[in-house]
């Protein structure tokens, strides 16, 4: 089979290129003649060449060897994998520090990730709309009947059990798992057309979500609002921290991408204030705004992606258009001068293209650190216990003996929390680093759970409730709590799985981060109304028994990723106590006294 290859005078500039490139553009066969060659220019690109030829020779080879079927079907492909992966790597084996790119923050930039964002504030507004309306007596009456006696009419039943009820948590559940489905669909939609198509089926879902539910007249109706509400969540998650990584300049990821948790603050936060506000409305329907105001940002979001740009990742990846991801490199950098940027995504493109399965090739040992990133991360982010605060604040300050307009109220100066210190995370998360929130977030956490657990053991009963005293002193402490979780695991748990994958597996990578964030978000959901009535105050000792699990998972296999580039991310793993071990050893060793 012929080789096509692109003609590149800078490619071609070498004697030795020359001849392989010669050699590669007729039928092409592996044989030992074409390895020699390859051994040479492996070598040369790695100590003899300038950056430009290096970068050069990398891309000739990817684009050759392993666009070629025929090359597949030799014995010596494994032979050639090996070299391959030694080009792959040769900035580490070089010991080269990482290439910074050009660039600035530019208004097109902040603009198109603003606009992204607000994904995030659709994700918030879901998750702080569920747990006001389900303590409204009005909406408690009309769909969940036996939660409303419970709460109003039995004497006898523990605190701790009033809102024990499968079904209304499903309601707040059913989203999640929704989410979870949906996301893997986004993954294929995302990596075969595009960031902004994703987006836009997002934000079009959502808005049919929040209409069915605002207009809901049965439990049923309310239900499958929900789950459109969740397929909607499900593209957006996928699809937006994507964007936003790969459109930030990598000085800036961490900002611009914390601003994704930034909205799902501000969206919690105008949930609780709509739910104080509609509580309030007389005749009992002010349910039906709370829910049907989610189409206000699904809105924004949804006709703003028409007008989004498209990354220069995704340009690359699907059509291989080097001109035009160039123009929109330039464009979003400020400067004129993008080739090494350029240069990287096209060699990570050209690997890429080599993955058929990007699913199955995520689970090969060179990728294992991410695979356990993508799996441990959601994972940790859901069982610190903030969703049960997200979800259910209303209800537990309830059942801490507050009223209902008193626990909408404080679950409003909770949100406020959350997004201020949110807000100080992306001003600190470049400077300070991912590792060091992680910590200060997970010790922060810990105390406050601890003395909220404490004082429920103490003073709260089956019935009855705590002096004003305490259930202000529990507000503070859960405020305490909210604020360590706003500026450590609730956007580092999105930053830090968006940057660290290739791009042959990042799609695949965030799908499975998305959907290990929603199924243990559908079961924290599903099952929290029931532990509370059965652990009661032990809720908060269980969650902060996980927080010491993962604070220590952090310090010990998490590298520091701040300020490294997203195509160069692979060094870091290598260059770790435990993961170069997993990795395992380079398949090739080339000294530099040979060359």
């Amino acid at each position: 089979m012929l080789c096509s290859l692109p003609s590149c005078p800078a490619r071609e500039a070498h004697p030795r290129n020359k001849i392989l490139l010669f050699l590669l553009q007729f039928k092409f066969k592996v044989n030992p003649h074409v390895l020699a060659l390859y051994k040479i220019a492996v070598q040369d690109a790695v100590f003899g060449f300038s950056t430009l030829e290096y970068r050069s020779a990398i891309f000739l080879l990817d684009a050759a060897v392993f666009t070629c079927q025929d090359s597949r079907s030799g014995s010596n492909f494994c032979e050639v994998c090996h070299w391959r992966k030694a080009m792959a790597v040769g900035v580490a084996v070089s010991n080269e520090p990482a290439v910074l790119y050009n660039g600035r923050i530019t208004v097109f930039v902040a603009v198109s990730c603003m606009v992204a964002a607000t994904g995030g504030i659709i994700f918030g507004y879901d998750i702080g709309i569920s747990g006001g309306v389900t303590s409204m007596e009005p909406f408690l009456k009309k769909f969940f009947r036996d939660v409303y006696d419970k709460v109003n009419k039995d004497t006898k039943i523990s605190n701790y059990c009033k809102y024990d009820n499968q079904l209304l948590t499903l309601f707040t559940s059913s989203l999640y798992i929704s989410g979870l489905v949906a996301s893997f669909f986004a993954s294929s939609v995302t990596r075969a057309f595009g960031r902004k198509p994703s987006i836009l089926v997002g934000g079009a879902s959502f808005l049919a979500g929040s209409a069915l539910g605002g207009a809901a007249s049965n439990v049923y109706m309310l239900i499958f609002g929900r789950i459109l509400l969740g397929v909607g969540v499900g593209f957006a998650n996928q699809s937006v921290p994507l964007y936003i990584s790969e459109m930030a300049p990598p000085r800036h990821r961490g900002l611009f991408n914390n601003g994704f948790q930034f909205c799902v603050g501000i969206g919690v936060l105008s949930a609780n204030l709509i739910n104080y506000g509609t509580e309030k409305i007389e005749g009992g329907w002010g349910w039906r705004i709370s829910l049907a105001m989610a189409a206000v940002p699904a809105s924004i979001l949804t006709v703003g992606a028409l007008f989004l740009p498209e990354t220069a990742n995704s340009l690359i990846q699907r059509s291989d258009d080097h001109e035009k991801a160039e123009a929109m490199l330039r464009r979003i950098r400020g400067v004129n001068d993008v080739q090494a940027e350029l240069n990287d995504l096209v060699k990570a493109s050209s690997i890429s293209k080599t993955v058929d399965h990007p699913f199955r090739n995520i689970i090969q040992r060179e990728y294992r650190p991410q695979l356990v990133m993508s799996i441990a991360i959601p994972f940790f982010q859901q069982v610190t216990g903030i969703n049960v605060i997200s979800f259910y604040a209303p209800v537990l300050f309830r059942t801490i003996g507050l009223g209902e307009s008193a626990s909408l109220l404080s679950a409003v100066v909770t949100g406020l929390v959350g997004t201020i210190s949110t807000f100080i995370s992306m001003l600190v998360v470049d400077k300070l680093g991912r590792r060091k929130l992680f910590m200060i977030g997970g010790f922060q956490m810990l105390a406050s759970q601890a003395m909220v657990g404490g004082i429920m053991a103490s003073k709260l009963g089956d019935h009855g409730g705590i002096s004003q005293a305490y259930g202000y002193l529990v507000l503070v402490l859960i405020c305490i709590y909210v604020a360590g979780f706003a500026w450590s695991w609730g956007p580092l748990g999105w930053l830090v799985p968006s940057e660290i994958y290739p791009l042959e597996i990042r799609s695949a990578g965030q799908s499975i981060t998305v959907a290990v964030g929603f199924l243990f978000t559908f079961l924290v959901a599903q099952t929290f109304l029931l532990m509370l009535c059965h652990f009661k105050s032990g809720i908060f000792f269980f969650f902060g028994g996980w927080v010491v699990i993962m604070t220590a998972f952090v310090y010990l296999l998490l590298p520091e990723t701040k300020n490294v580039p997203l195509e160069q991310m692979n060094k870091i793993w290598r260059e770790h106590w435990f993961w170069k071990n997993v990795m395992g050893e380079m398949d090739v060793h080339i000294d530099k006294t040979e060359a």
